[in-house]
């Protein structure tokens, strides 16, 4: 970009501020394509589901995504910086996912519940056997592998959760 720190600075009200604004830039780069792809999906649910939770945890298990998250976490305790970012990140992809949610329980595919609650719990199945672990070091990288199995099995739990009866299929891989 150039310039000083003190111009850099100048645009923004705090280093909270700055932080704030890369992390969104970096994220909404990362994931408005992923919401995009979402959204154009022409395949059945579960394979647009596969192909969405796979594009998200590849992003979301990376060392600089794990490390962004770690300072945000360490950070919102002094501040409100944990509380913006959740409202610009995890929040918005909450409601686009739910938004995209709804439009498959009007088309029948999903059980009709609340979209925000049925993108939350989503996305909690997604994240539980990737993310909190990368999160807490217990894993330190995840092979697309990995990561394309904890897909399969979060959906499964969540198809059978969610999914109308004309969803039902195989049961999800064992955890390895």
């Amino acid at each position: 970009v150039g310039g000083s720190k003190a111009t850099l600075y100048g645009y923004f009200k705090s280093k909270d501020e700055l932080f704030i604004a890369v992390i969104n830039d970096a994220a909404s780069k990362q994931f408005r394509p992923i919401f995009a792809a979402l959204d154009r999906d022409t395949h059945a649910l579960p394979e647009a589901l596969q192909r969405f939770g796979e594009s998200t945890l590849e992003f979301l298990c990376t060392e600089a995504a794990i490390q962004m998250q770690r300072a945000i976490i360490a950070e919102a305790g002094r501040s409100d910086i944990g509380l913006r970012f959740f409202e610009m990140g995890p929040q918005k992809a909450r409601h686009d996912l739910a938004h995209f949610l709804e439009g498959q329980m009007a088309l029948g595919r999903l059980r009709r519940a609340d979209p925000l609650l049925v993108a939350i719990q989503l996305i909690a199945l997604l994240e539980c056997e990737t993310v909190t672990p990368c999160l807490f070091g217990v894993v330190q990288r995840l092979s697309k592998a990995q990561i394309r199995q904890a897909v399969q099995r979060a959906l499964g739990t969540f198809l059978a959760a969610h999914g109308s009866a004309a969803m039902a299929g195989p049961p999800p891989p064992p955890a390895s």
